[in-house]
């Protein structure tokens, strides 16, 4: 098992830019593949994006690809998402989640999750 702990949320300006944080305790890291989703109250989670054991492969959601990145230090045992060109839309809380086996968007897929951390784009 693999405990997980996000930070680094908070309210941030439209344009701005907000590095979350995914920190990893337990079981060995590098085993698992990463994901970050958020979820607004009342909407389904959706899927922000992911990235593989070593950290090679990433994939995102429509919504940011190109404004956000994910990235991962297997050494540190954490996972991080670098949000750039944040908008109002990207309110949301913002879950990191793990899983054994290949990289899914799917939110069943993933077996541990953290608590989530509240981001909040306004002006």
């Amino acid at each position: 098992q693999v405990q997980l702990a996000e930070s680094g949320g908070g309210l941030v300006q439209p344009g701005g830019s907000l590095r979350l944080s995914c920190a990893a305790s337990g079981d060995a890291f590098r085993n698992y593949g990463m994901g970050w989703f958020r979820q607004v109250s009342g909407k389904d989670r959706e899927f922000v994006g992911s990235i593989n054991t070593g950290g090679i492969i990433t994939t995102y959601g429509d919504a940011v690809r190109g404004r956000f990145t994910i990235s991962r230090d297997n050494f540190a045992n954490m996972a991080y998402l670098q949000m750039n060109s944040l908008k109002p839309e990207d309110t949301a809380v913002y879950y990191c989640a793990a899983r054994s086996g290949p990289l899914s968007s799917e939110p069943h897929a993933y077996a541990y999750w953290g608590q989530g951390t509240q981001v909040t784009v306004s002006s």
